[in-house]
């Protein structure tokens, strides 16, 4: 009897990766174009300046940054720059011609006084955050008022305040509530919005790995493959990893929040479940292994 050699069946010409790579590729760039846009619209945002004020040529400019927002604390650090225009300053506005007292709202944490003639540095102030709740982060809100006015040889001078915001955690707008000479601005200070998508993606995140274990453990507990410890490890390791990974969350959020009660005490909450039924599942298969043998 012969035996006849069939070759093997040629490759198949013209195939191609372009149908995967083209969508990746746009998708890739969409993310890319989006993320630039959103970046440079948050830059944009955090070198926008708000004035408030009179515009007179002799006056008192208060240049206020804010630097850093408390959540917890309830309360914003103020980096207040002051420069005496016209005839109420001298060398440039580095320096007042006469005792100079800037007064400050009730929500700002104590009022501001310069000696005449000497070189003015800048000073940090507390303000007092209202409404809101640090356990709604990351969808969290407050709001605030910040006033100057200025006195100066026991006359009040007119006072123009350009406000900006150096806290990438947060956005900061900004509006006039008074045309008089003192400078008033109402503040909403909110996420801003990279934290807020950091945020979501984490919760996301959250719970794909949840789903992960739970098509795992739904898989390990039908097949009835006994105690299989490469599975149980890298569910326990899932469990606490993802205790680490929550506390990476931007801002340092406390234990209770949106973040937690929408994905991490659940998932974590699933994760735990699961890897418990799967040992309990794997012993009595093991048991029954044990007992027919």
């Amino acid at each position: 009897m012969t035996s006849t050699w069939d070759p093997p069946p040629p490759r198949r010409a013209g195939t191609s990766m372009l149908p995967v790579l083209i969508p990746i590729a746009v998708l890739l760039v969409a993310a890319v174009a989006v993320g630039s846009w959103l970046q440079f619209s948050e830059r944009q945002a955090g070198a926008t300046v708000r004035t408030a004020g009179s515009g007179a040529a002799d006056r008192v400019d208060v240049e206020a940054t804010v630097q850093r927002v408390d959540a917890a604390g309830r309360e914003l650090v103020l980096r207040v720059r002051v420069v005496p225009r016209g005839a109420l300053g001298e060398e440039d506005g580095t320096a007042p011609v006469a005792d100079l007292g800037l007064q400050t709202s009730a929500a700002t944490l104590g009022d501001l006084s310069f000696k005449a003639h000497e070189r003015l540095t800048p000073r940090d102030v507390q303000v007092a955050l209202s409404g809101g709740s640090v356990s709604d982060y990351p969808f969290d809100s407050y709001e605030t008022d910040i006033e100057f006015w200025a006195v100066m040889n026991g006359r009040q001078v007119p006072v123009r305040m350009l406000f900006s915001n150096n806290d990438p955690l947060f956005s900061v707008t900004a509006e006039p509530l008074s045309a008089r000479p003192e400078a008033v601005l109402g503040l909403a200070v909110a996420r801003s919005g990279s934290l807020l998508v950091f945020a979501v993606f984490m919760m996301v995140v959250m719970w794909a790995l949840a789903a992960s274990v739970i098509i795992g453990t739904w898989y390990l507990m039908t097949r009835r493959e006994g105690l299989v410890w490469p599975a149980l490890a890298w569910m326990a390791a899932t469990l606490f990893a993802l205790s680490a990974f929550r506390n990476t969350a931007p801002g340092s959020p406390p234990i209770g929040c949106v973040l937690d009660w929408f994905a991490f005490l659940w998932a974590e909450t699933v994760i735990a479940l699961c890897l418990i039924s799967v040992v309990v599942t794997g012993v009595r298969a093991s048991l029954r292994e044990q007992d027919a043998e």
